[in-house]
């Protein structure tokens, strides 16, 4: 099984910066796309960012466009991605996970449950002054 590794999270004052990265453990033949979610307390896990391997093509969601950056390391067969995070909100404090895709999702990216993804342990992010 896929083993990931986040790190970065941290406490942040509103309009700071983190950058999170995620490390996989697969081999780089086995991971077509990486990708982040979050989860705040009570609400559900939704997406962030997310990244094809073979070709750097990135999703977002629409609230974190222009704000986030997902890029993976230039050197594909490390399988790390990275997300950095600027003028970060109150409303950005979250869980973030990193997820790995075995097979890339496209459009439906941001459906959290699919067969063929793995998922990191989570690391927190709090943004409060």
């Amino acid at each position: 099984e896929e083993q990931l590794v986040e790190a970065g999270g941290n406490l942040v004052q509103p309009g700071g910066s983190l950058r999170l990265s995620c490390a996989a453990s697969a081999p780089a033949s086995r991971i077509a796309c990486m990708g982040w979610f979050r989860q705040a307390p009570g609400k559900e896990r939704e997406g962030v960012a997310y990244i094809k391997v073979v070709n750097d093509y990135t999703y977002y969601a629409d609230s974190m466009r222009g704000r986030f950056t997902i890029s993976q390391a230039q050197d594909k067969a490390k399988n790390t991605a990275s997300l950095q995070m600027n003028s970060l909100k109150p409303e950005d404090a979250a869980v973030y996970f990193c997820l790995a895709d075995l097979v890339c999702r496209d459009r439906s990216w941001d459906t959290p449950d699919w067969a063929l993804r793995y998922w990191g342990q989570g690391t927190q992010v709090t943004v409060s002054s």
